[in-house]
């Protein structure tokens, strides 16, 4: 049996343009989502992340789950750039970015408004598997090589672990990230399934 031949312009890569840079959001904005969302948002958190494909990334992921919003340091953290809107193929344009002044005072005003922080570490005892994910969240991950600084760790209701297998000691963070965020939408969609 042949195969079907296929066009030569269904064979074409379609890439869009993403040199756009979008406007990095404030911390008004993110008070106002905390504000208007009808239910508890989902958020994530990216301590110091440095790398511009990382963020990408992250952005990306970001977007394939659903995230309300990605907040960052405006300090000691990349922006949004051309090469993190090429990385994230759309999720730059269509997940808020915001960048705050004082992510320790952030954090708690999170926590003020219900949100849940569940913050990444290598070291912890307890697993992303054993936390519950379903309401309000903010998933909390450090920066490439160093993690979560301290305060920002002492912020978090939850110091989680990924549990790991191999020989390997840790997951890049834009990867740890999709790990996290795809455990939170995996327990959100279990849950909206038995309402």
């Amino acid at each position: 049996m042949g195969r079907n031949p296929r066009s030569k312009s269904s064979r074409q890569h379609r890439h869009t343009d993403y040199s756009a840079v979008p406007e990095v959001r404030s911390e008004d904005f993110l008070f106002d989502l905390l504000e208007k969302a009808d239910t508890g948002p989902f958020l994530l958190v990216l301590d110091e992340v440095q790398d511009p494909h990382n963020l990408g990334a992250c952005l990306r992921t970001a977007d394939a789950a659903g995230v309300d919003a990605v907040i960052a340091p405006k300090d000691r953290a990349v922006s949004l750039t051309e090469t993190v809107c090429r990385v994230a193929c759309g999720g730059a344009e269509s997940v808020p970015y915001v960048q705050v002044t004082n992510l320790a005072r952030t954090l708690k005003h999170l926590k003020a408004a219900g949100v849940w922080l569940v913050g990444t570490s290598d070291q912890a005892e307890q697993s992303l598997h054993d936390i519950d994910m379903t309401g309000p969240l903010a998933i909390v991950m450090g920066a490439e090589g160093k993690g979560l600084r301290r305060l920002t760790g002492e912020n978090c209701d939850f110091l989680v672990s990924i549990p790991m297998s191999g020989s390997v000691g840790c997951l890049n963070v834009s990867v740890a990230t999709g790990v996290c965020l795809f455990e939170a939408v995996r327990q959100r969609t279990k849950t909206d399934s038995k309402k």
